[in-house]
């Protein structure tokens, strides 16, 4: 059996009863599944042994860290018990925040933030940061791995530059990945998942643009449950989303590597 691809399948879901379902269902393709904030708030430290379960994938607890260094070191201390491989902390928290984090995690890959993939010139301008994006990225790199970080979270874009100021050593991970033909969402810097690992990315976020299955036909008579007799009748909630999804967008399900996004990986 070939080995997992190198992707972080973002659990960015509904509920933890279909986040765990997403996790088994990518396991056997993929090296690591990321738990975000909202998922994380939402159902508390339990949610990492239920996406976790038996099969012992990895798991990214992306929570970006951002708070003194005393705070930080006390937050990471109270996950690192849960056996994350990758935990982050904003690299703007300066390098005592980093260290700190480094310290109360030892058995954990700390993973700094750079620049959110959201970000673009004009907007650090506005924050008072001059000069180019991949210019604040770099320094921030250099600034977090000279404080322990032995992870990086970069865009695709500035991989490359990142990689040849911090060497081999460093594991380097890419949000914004963005398979052709797929819109960007609100991520401004963005690449294909060719174009990441071209540039030296070790593992690459995939949320957004991961397919969803088609959605289930309708009960026998063609009207939903419940809707029978009315006519022109909507089904219950939008093909492709799930129930209780609300107004968050659609929400995929990831399917197996060789399709959609997952294509072309190697593993």
């Amino acid at each position: 059996m070939s080995r997992p691809a190198p992707v972080a399948v973002a659990l960015d879901a509904p509920d933890l009863e279909t986040a765990a379902a997403w996790a088994a269902l990518v396991t056997p393709y993929v090296s690591t599944v990321k738990i975000g904030l909202e998922l994380y708030l939402r159902y508390g430290p339990d949610v990492v042994a239920t996406v976790r379960g038996a099969s012992g994938v990895e798991v990214f607890l992306d929570l970006k860290l951002h708070d003194i260094p005393a705070t930080v070191a006390a937050a990471a201390r109270a996950v690192a018990r849960l056996r994350p491989e990758i935990l982050t902390v904003h690299a703007a928290g300066g390098a005592d925040v980093i260290k700190a984090a480094v310290e109360a995690a030892p058995h954990t890959i700390v993973a700094a933030v750079t620049l959110l993939t959201s970000l673009r010139a004009e907007d650090l301008a506005q924050l008072g940061v001059r000069g180019p994006v991949s210019d604040a990225v770099r320094r921030l790199a250099v600034l977090a791995v000279s404080a322990g970080a032995r992870g990086l979270v970069c865009s695709p874009q500035e991989v490359a530059a990142v990689r040849t100021e911090v060497g081999p050593g460093i594991v380097l991970i890419t949000p914004g990945i963005r398979p052709v033909g797929t819109g960007s969402d609100d991520q401004a810097r963005v690449a294909t998942p060719e174009e990441a690992i071209r540039a030296g990315a070790d593992l690459l976020v995939l949320g957004g643009p991961v397919p969803r299955p088609a959605p289930p036909p309708p009960p026998a008579g063609g009207a939903p449950p419940g809707r029978r007799g009315r006519a022109g009748a909507r089904p219950p909630h939008p093909p492709g989303r799930r129930p209780g999804s609300g107004g968050g967008g659609d929400r995929r399900v990831p399917a197996p590597r060789g399709a959609g996004p997952l294509a072309g990986i190697p593993p």
